[in-house]
Parts: C-alpha cells; sequence; structure tokens
C-alpha cells in the first residue's frame, strides 16, 4: 500500500472516542473510523464474561461429574455456556440487549434456562463451602457434601422449579399495594387524597398488550385522584411497542396522569418516545412541577429526569428546576425513577419522593446487591431526613431476566393523610 499522508481526527464526547483514519493509496482517498467502546459497552462485556465463569462453575462441579458418556457431557456444557450467553446471542442476531424482539414464550424459555443456571451456580457454591468447612470438622461429612452427585442432582431440580415459579411471577398481572402517608403540609381538604403510582412497565415481546390492559384496568379499579408513572415504560423502538403502549391511553384520573423517563426511555429514540408518551395523554414532567388541588387546597407535583442522559447529551436530572417557585408551606411530590439522591432532594424541599427503577431486587437475597447500587434504597418506605422515600417493586421488568422470587410486582396506591386530621 502506498501512503502518501494520513490526517488524524480525534473526536471525544463524554463516554466515547472516534478516530477518522484519512489516507491515500494509489490516488485514491479513503476514511476509515475506528470507534473505542463506551462505558457502557465495557459493562456489558463484563457481564457477559461473568455470566461465562459461572456457567464454567456449573460445569466443572455439576456436569462433568455427571455419571454419563463424553459426547453428553459435551452437549450438555454447551447448552450451559449458551444460556449463560443468551443476552450476547439475542442483542447480536435478535435486536439488542434491552429489547430482542423474539416471541414471548423464547424470552420466557431463555429466562427460565438462566435463572436455573444462576439458582444452581449460588446452591452449588453454598454446598462447597459448607463441604470445605465441614472436612474440618468431619472428613466423611465434608466428602459427602463435596462429592454427593444425588445431592447435587437435587439441587439442579430445585433450581428448575425455582426458576419456573420466578418467570410465572415476573409475567403475571402485579397485586395493589395500599400505603398511607402522612405529609406535614398537606391541607385537611385533600386528606385521603388517592394517589396511584406504576413503574417499571417495561412494555416489551415479553410484557405485551393484554398484560398492560390488564395492568391499566386494575390501576382504573382503584379510582385514583391522581396517577403518575415512574419511568421506564417501555423497551424498544415506538413503532414495535405501538400496540403494546396504546391501553395507557385509557388511563383515567380526575386530576391527571402524569409520567417521567428512566433509563430504558434514553436506550431507543428518546425524543420520539416523549413524544408518544405524550400523545398517549400522559403529562411529561421533565424538571417541571405542577399544582394539583381541591376545593382551594393544594398540593405540587414535581418530576425529574433521569441521569442516564449524560449519555446521550439531554436534559439533565435537575430538582432545583423542579421545584422551583414553590412555596415553602406547600406539600411536594417528587417523582424520581431512581431512588439515589433521595437525601439531596430532602434538602431541596421535596415531602415525598416516588422511585423505582430496582424493581425490589427481583429475587429474595439479591435484594442486597441492588442496595450496595442504590445507596441503600430498594424496596417499600424509607424516612430520610424527613422525606418520605417509596421504593416500588415495579409492575414490570427487564426481559432480559424475566424472574421474580420473594420479591413481588405490585401496583401501588397512596392514601395521603394531613397532619392535622
Amino acid at each position: 500500500m502506498e501512503l502518501r499522508h494520513v490526517n488524524l481526527h480525534l473526536v471525544a464526547t463524554q463516554h466515547l472516542y472516534r478516530v477518522d483514519l484519512q489516507c491515500v493509496r494509489h490516488g485514491v482517498k479513503f476514511t476509515r473510523q475506528y470507534t473505542d467502546i463506551t462505558d457502557k459497552e465495557r459493562k456489558t462485556s463484563v457481564f457477559h464474561v461473568i455470566t461465562g465463569l459461572i456457567a464454567l462453575y456449573v460445569i466443572w462441579r455439576l456436569v462433568w461429574r455427571l455419571r454419563v458418556g463424553v459426547p453428553v457431557k459435551r452437549m450438555l456444557a454447551v447448552l450451559v455456556l449458551l444460556a449463560s450467553q443468551h443476552h450476547l446471542i439475542t442483542r447480536t442476531f435478535f435486536g439488542t440487549m434491552a429489547s430482542p424482539e423474539v416471541p414471548a414464550f423464547v424470552l420466557m424459555f431463555l429466562g427460565w434456562a438462566f435463572g436455573a443456571l444462576l439458582i444452581s451456580a449460588f446452591l452449588l457454591l453454598a454446598i462447597d463451602l459448607l463441604g470445605i468447612v465441614g472436612r474440618l470438622l468431619s472428613r466423611s461429612v465434608g466428602q459427602t457434601l463435596l462429592n454427593n452427585m444425588a445431592l447435587r442432582g437435587g439441587i439442579t431440580v430445585v433450581a428448575m422449579g425455582l426458576a419456573a415459579i420466578g418467570v410465572w411471577e415476573a409475567v403475571r398481572v402485579p397485586e395493589v399495594r395500599t400505603v398511607e402517608v402522612e405529609l406535614k403540609q398537606l391541607p385537611p381538604a385533600l386528606d385521603g387524597f388517592r394517589l396511584v403510582q406504576l413503574t417499571d412497565l417495561h412494555a416489551s415481546r415479553l410484557l405485551q398488550r393484554p398484560w398492560m390492559e390488564a395492568v391499566v384496568a386494575k390501576t382504573n379499579a382503584l379510582k385514583p385522584d391522581l396517577t403518575v408513572i415512574t419511568g421506564d415504560l417501555a423497551d424498544g423502538t415506538v413503532s414495535a411497542r405501538h400496540d403494546d403502549m396504546e391501553p395507557l391511553r385509557n388511563l383515567t384520573a380526575p386530576h391527571g396522569v402524569f409520567a417521567i423517563v428512566g433509563n430504558h426511555e434514553y436506550y431507543v429514540e428518546y425524543t420520539q418516545w416523549v413524544q408518544r408518551l405524550n400523545a398517549l395523554g400522559l403529562r411529561m414532567l421533565l424538571n417541571e412541577n405542577v399544582s394539583i388541588g381541591r376545593d382551594n387546597a393544594a398540593f405540587v407535583l414535581a418530576g425529574i429526569t433521569d441521569r442516564t442522559a449524560a449519555d446521550f447529551q439531554q436534559l439533565l436530572p435537575d430538582t432545583a428546576a423542579a421545584l422551583s417557585g414553590i412555596s415553602p408551606d406547600t406539600a411536594v411530590v417528587l417523582l424520581s425513577h431512581r431512588p439515589t439522591g433521595a437525601r439531596e432532594n430532602a434538602r431541596a424541599g421535596a415531602d415525598l419522593q416516588l422511585s423505582g427503577h430496582t424493581h425490589g431486587g427481583q429475587v429474595l437475597g439479591m435484594h442486597w446487591v441492588t442496595q450496595l447500587a442504590n445507596e441503600g434504597y430498594v424496596s417499600g418506605s424509607y424516612d430520610v431526613d424527613g422525606m418520605h422515600l417509596y421504593v416500588s417493586n415495579g409492575a414490570g421488568l427487564w426481559n432480559g431476566f424475566p424472574i421474580r422470587l420473594g420479591k413481588r410486582a405490585e401496583i401501588t396506591q397512596f392514601i395521603l393523610r394531613s397532619p392535622s386530621l
């Protein structure tokens, strides 16, 4: 190759570095672009490596110890590896990792297989650790725990059963949870005000129109004064989710239906999604507030965007802007997709913060990990410097891990109370 001259141009954004390489070969200029991966892609790669290591552990401690022929072991090992990497496979061949466009039964099967793998790995690790400790106390007990294949087979059956229950819990219509909240600035005329929170609906090929219709019907049956949705309404493109989202148009409440964006709205067609949600009759609160009142009494409802906006050059969350112009003696309900930042929101003047994002941890025990990533907030009610924080388990969940065990989905009904009554 004859290389006459090379022009290098480095373009940098917050997480992305692109090198435009221009050179001339045989008198013809051509351009190639070399793009560094984003932080999100790095985290995704780490996720695939971790799940691959989990699969190798299960293969080592279970599959390769089975009393079957080597060809069968190899086949089972491949299936375990495929189950561990199904997110990589679906995003490569069937759309994106956030919203693969495959039939619901396929997503349920993949979720079951992946869940069974994780539960098996956890139980196997627990048995192995007990075996190591047991060997120090009694060699026979330790050897039994470490080498008993009947025990390991039983673990596999239990894991498969729990995963099946988890998938069923993930796709069923959520239950209603009622929470009474006293707001110190709430006028007596608004005592008993009914506010219903939906969050993390995650409309997708897994949770389609019939499921959404059932959620809307159950919400309307509560006869709320006000309905709010705290982000992550859908996964995928606006066109792909058009029919699945249409039932939201039927949400009704005398004081309106309001919503904010979550992190998933940014992943695909953010601007189009905001327009679509507004067209469905949802009033989007993007660092804004609105007065909600009756009988000459009112409180303020405010909403902020999500910090994922930074990755997509969109409007960053701004609590100060969302709460601007509010009288200090007015009760403030703040919608924030994530529970993080609650202390700052309390200092800014919020009396009640409604959040989601965590899905309650989805699996009992796994919620401890979710707590670490969300400043200790994962599910239910918290008192944060005098502000009431509620983190909903969510109505739906991401289709890449459709498992719920001990952390049921919910539609949350709040009964607001005035302290003077």
